[in-house]
């Protein structure tokens, strides 16, 4: 899952995009792309934020902070990391608060300052406001916005504890795991961290997976696939240190373009599918191929991100213990899948990476329904609508290779990437592909219905001149009709 700006506070500009691990849990299907699907991060027991600071004592006030300074927010410990709050302190509270509601755009810098100003001037040692309050009164910030800010609060102080990493920031979040760019001091660069919440912590089948999709990715070295870096453990968090990737989505081009360029979705595809290659030569499929889970650098290179589906094809075990589920996403999961069958191979990579280029290409999902159940029957049993009637500008031979990537049965789609490779760089030359094929064969049509199939001579002479023989046996049929005619009227008079 890619969390976008939309899923963070407000902001008055634009934030990087990284992708989230979105997990699986005992359900029949693991993510439902804006279905309606309740976030189990909202049924959180945090504290709200404003209710989490504590009066410092009188005599302390006057080393108390201002929010807004630039050196209580950038207050470093030993090791160049960024210093977590202390337990109950309001200042340190207040400094990191103050951080976060200007990093995320909700206020500016001279608002904080005036808000900082005002914390400074209280002197009445039992008043109880915090710099949560100040904002809320003067209308800067709502209780909402504050508490998704606690979570971001939370999950920054627990990041601290990741030795060798400065956090910088909060890149985004979902229900299974929060994501940070940081900067490796070891080697002086910017990383992606990944880190697991606490509540799933002791869970050790999330454990497992969250594992399991950094030692995947680590074994996979290629230009087309996000870079994993380091998997760990740091007291009672566990991270993924991966490739910082800046840029945006394939879900973020289409819905910003409708739809795209032929050829623009030709080279995004090409791309995906050499990572893909390289993925399935080493023994893993994807397994979750879909536009939010394609990233696009500024230079249109394309990134395969988020594994937390990945399985080995030789790993038996996990494909026994998931067989009869549902896994992926269901506006592109392939039907194999669907059905939960044990054997899921290289096929079903090909089938989400043609859905996905279906949505690019059309500007639609390949099937919709009210609910997940209903999308995910239709890609068992619906039969798919050609893209090019959808988008007439798209050539025949792209359109049959997307109809061949989404074949309903694994043994009638590509049977490799190679495959695939081949038939796109012939169809972006302006060729005609070589595996991929039109639905309905013409020449195989009967003549007349009942005819059968008509032979060769039969064949030439369909649309020609008549016959000598069937023109005399027409002038025949109709003199005798004439003659007919003239007996019953001698008859009538």
């Amino acid at each position: 899952m890619i969390i976008t700006q939309r899923d963070l506070p407000p902001t008055r500009c634009p934030a990087a995009r990284l992708p989230v691990s979105s997990g699986t849990s005992e359900v029949r299907f693991v993510q439902q792309e804006n279905m309606n699907q309740p976030d189990p991060s909202e049924d959180s027991d945090i504290p709200s934020l404003e209710d989490t600071g504590v009066p410092a004592p009188k005599a302390a006030k006057p080393k108390r902070p201002n929010p807004s300074s630039p050196d209580a927010s950038n207050a470093k410990d030993s090791t160049g990391e960024d210093m977590a709050p202390p337990g109950n302190s309001t200042a340190g509270f207040d400094t990191l608060l103050g951080k976060l509601v200007v990093d995320s755009g909700l206020v500016t810098p001279d608002e904080l300052e005036q808000c900082g100003e005002e914390l400074k001037s209280i002197d009445d040692i039992d008043d109880p406001r915090t710099l949560s309050d100040i904002l809320i009164n003067h209308d800067f910030v709502t209780r909402h916005q504050l508490h998704r800010l606690q979570k971001e609060f939370d999950a920054k102080k627990s990041s601290q504890r990741i030795p060798g990493y400065q956090i910088l920031k909060k890149l985004g979040s979902g229900a299974m795991a929060t994501v940070f760019l940081a900067k490796q001091i070891s080697l002086d660069r910017l990383v992606a961290i990944k880190v697991l919440p606490k509540k799933f912590s002791e869970n050790a089948n999330f454990i497992e997976r969250f594992y399991k999709e950094g030692k995947s990715a680590a074994q996979l070295n290629h230009p087309n696939i996000v870079q994993a870096y380091d998997v760990g453990q740091a007291g009672d968090h566990h991270y993924f240190v991966m490739e910082y990737v800046e840029g945006e989505t394939v879900y973020d081009r289409t819905k910003a373009e409708k739809r795209l360029e032929e050829l623009d979705a030709i080279a995004i595809v090409i791309q995906s599918a050499l990572g893909l290659q390289h993925a399935h030569e080493r023994g893993f499929i994807h397994r979750d191929i879909k536009p939010k889970n394609i990233m696009l650098t500024g230079r249109n290179k394309v990134k395969l991100a988020d594994l937390g589906l990945a399985r080995a094809l030789d790993d038996e075990a996990t494909a026994k213990a998931e067989a009869g589920r549902a896994y992926g996403t269901p506006y592109y999961i392939s039907p194999e899948q669907v059905r939960g069958e044990l054997d899921i191979g290289p096929a079903a990579d090909i089938y989400g990476l043609g859905a996905t280029c279906y949505h690019m290409v059309t500007g639609r999902v390949p099937f919709s329904g009210k609910n997940p159940s209903q999308v995910m029957h239709k890609h068992l049993k619906a039969e798919l609508t050609p893209p090019d009637t959808l988008n007439p500008s798209l050539s025949a031979g792209f359109s049959q290779i997307i109809e061949m990537m989404m074949a309903k049965s694994p043994t009638d789609r590509y049977s490799n990437a190679s495959e695939l490779l081949e038939d796109l760089e012939l169809v972006q030359r302006g060729e005609s592909p070589s595996y991929a094929r039109p639905k309905v064969d013409l020449s195989s049509f009967a003549v007349k219905i009942g005819q059968g199939t008509p032979t060769p001579n039969q064949a030439a002479n369909v649309d020609g001149p008549a016959s000598p023989v069937a023109a005399i046996s027409l002038a025949v049929n109709v003199l005798l009709l004439i003659v007919l005619i003239v007996v019953v009227i001698m008859f009538a008079v």
